[in-house]
């Protein structure tokens, strides 16, 4: 039963399609930070700025608008601390940590096939700096 009822769920959210609601949240977790937010959370709660320095080159703005949007989707979690000043950390929600897993094997992925993916670069503009 878990699978018709998990099969049912795949055909109603088609990320292709022009309005699907699971579009929007894809690009939050792959756009230019999600994934890199995501994976600086891999090993626990963080505050936001041990975020900002886990993720090199990101500004204040782009890290706010990115857990906020994270946390919208419910794949982060905003905890603030009782007491003066207030301890906000960030941590994965299940949700999150499932897809900052599978982001990780992807990133894995990337490394392995670095070597190729950089020969294939030199190729690509080798050849195109000669058609100039």
């Amino acid at each position: 039963m878990a699978t018709r009822s998990s099969d049912h769920v795949l055909s109603e959210f088609q990320v292709l399609a022009d309005g699907c609601p699971s579009r929007p949240v894809l690009d939050h977790v792959t756009g230019r930070w999600g994934t890199l937010i995501m994976l600086s959370l891999h090993d626990g709660p963080r505050r936001f700025s041990e975020v900002r320095r886990a993720v090199g080159g990101i500004n204040d703005k782009a890290l706010s608008q990115g857990l906020r949007q994270l946390e919208r989707d419910g794949l982060v979690t905003r905890h603030a601390s009782d007491g003066f000043p207030s301890r906000v950390e960030y941590r994965l929600t299940e949700v999150g940590a499932g897809m900052e897993a599978r982001l990780r094997e992807m990133v894995r992925y990337l490394y392995e096939q670095m070597p190729t993916v950089l020969q294939a670069q030199a190729g690509y503009d080798a050849e195109h700096a000669a058609a100039s």
